[in-house]
């Protein structure tokens, strides 16, 4: 492509980010959020090089759709930053916040969440958290205590899960205390899943449906050399994440349509 049919399409497709972007949000209905900020090899020019961190919101609707609902960069992830953007979708008209909200015990988004949308329930990331417990602990000790971690998780009923809970609480407190502490924090937020519909399980207890779908633009970000705008920044994130996210639909019709046939 020409530099001039170049910039012509970075104009198009920043006009279509800041479209995007102000749409109205009143008639939507999402049953869950997963929230995570990734950082992307992309320099701002006044951002004194520092990587640019994206805050990203993905949802759920009632009929089971996966969508992208927000983006916004930042340098770190406050609370300031994840009320701004849940503030915006209010704006917007988003009426009510999602029954479930997904993410990593660490963001500033729960303190955000619990203002903005109190009557969501939370729901720690499982990968997360099992990274977190396992860092406490020897090498040598790790795969075993990985194996008890995925019985909680995996357990068919909550009230199993609790058990494995238990059982890994009293055979490690004594000599990994700190992992221990770690899991326990947060141990409401992490069985929260065992109330919803048990075929919904595997999407609402990890951050995962973020993680694949921004997979594909980090491996575009990462060849992407020097500093850039906040707007070329968000923009190339932006459609990247939309044609990721229109790949897995068309995926997902031709796998439903060969089922069939």
């Amino acid at each position: 492509l020409s530099a001039t049919n170049i910039v012509r399409l970075k104009r198009l497709w920043e006009q279509d980010y800041k479209d995007w972007a102000r749409r109205d949000l009143s008639s939507k209905r999402y049953v869950y959020f997963w929230a995570d900020g990734i950082y992307f090899n992309v320099r701002l020019e006044d951002a004194e090089n520092k990587r640019q961190c994206i805050l990203i919101i993905m949802g759920t609707l009632e009929n089971g759709k996966k969508e992208l609902v927000s983006i916004l960069d930042g340098y770190r992830e406050s609370k300031q930053a994840w009320q701004e953007m849940l503030g915006d979708l209010k704006h917007r008209g988003l009426k009510e916040g999602p029954k479930l909200a997904v993410g990593d015990g660490g963001l500033g988004f729960w303190a955000a969440l619990r203002e903005e949308f109190p009557e969501t329930i939370e729901q720690r990331c499982w990968v997360h958290k099992t990274a977190n417990i396992l860092d406490k602990m020897p090498k040598s000790i790790q795969p075993r205590a990985k194996v008890h971690i995925r019985d909680m998780y995996m357990a068919p009923t909550k009230e199993e899960a609790l058990k494995a809970c238990h059982h890994f609480l009293s055979q490690y407190q004594v000599k990994y205390e700190r992992s221990c502490n770690c899991l326990e924090k947060d141990k409401d937020s992490l069985f929260a899943f065992y109330d919803f519909p048990a075929e919904h399980w595997r999407q609402i207890r990890s951050t995962n449906p973020i993680e694949s779908t921004f997979a594909t633009v980090r491996l575009r970000t990462n060849r992407t050399k020097g500093c850039g705008s906040r707007l070329a920044t968000l923009t190339m994130v932006f459609k990247l994440a939309m044609e990721t996210e229109k790949n897995r639909a068309e995926n997902q019709r031709t796998s439903t349509y060969r089922k069939g046939h």
